[in-house]
């Protein structure tokens, strides 16, 4: 495997871990806290800090099992994943008011703008390709 592919598959799986933890801890009270929208129900947030934790370890798991013949997610769905998320958040972000103190609104753009890059550094190393 290529070490440009390697890498860009820790850092996107660790990325995903981390998001998955974050929401994993939403009914903790982290919402309050990071400035966020506090949900009604943590039902949601968690069920997607699971997905996403699963991401991560899919992505990790593609890294360093390739050399034994295990593949986990692979590099074309990281990117595809990456894209998805940014974008709604973004849309979100653009076009709803959401209520909340200007931190919450740097995390999320912060989160949209990481998540977007990395697609975007996923995509022109053409890594997938291979």
């Amino acid at each position: 495997m290529l070490e440009v592919k390697k890498r860009l598959l820790i850092i996107d799986g660790i990325v995903n871990l981390l998001l998955g933890v974050l929401l994993l801890l939403f009914p903790f009270g982290l919402a309050p806290i990071l400035g966020v929208p506090v949900p009604s129900n943590h039902f949601y947030p968690t069920i997607l800090g699971a997905v996403l934790f699963g991401i991560g370890v899919a992505l990790l798991i593609d890294a360093y099992g390739y050399q034994h013949g295990i593949r986990g997610l692979g590099i074309a769905g990281a990117i595809v994943i990456n894209f998805c998320g940014a974008m709604v958040l973004i849309l979100w972000l653009l076009f709803n008011s959401l209520n909340i103190p200007l931190r919450g609104y740097i995390i999320l753009w912060t989160i949209a703008i990481v998540v977007l890059a990395v697609g975007l550094i996923e995509l022109i190393s053409r890594t997938w390709e291979q």
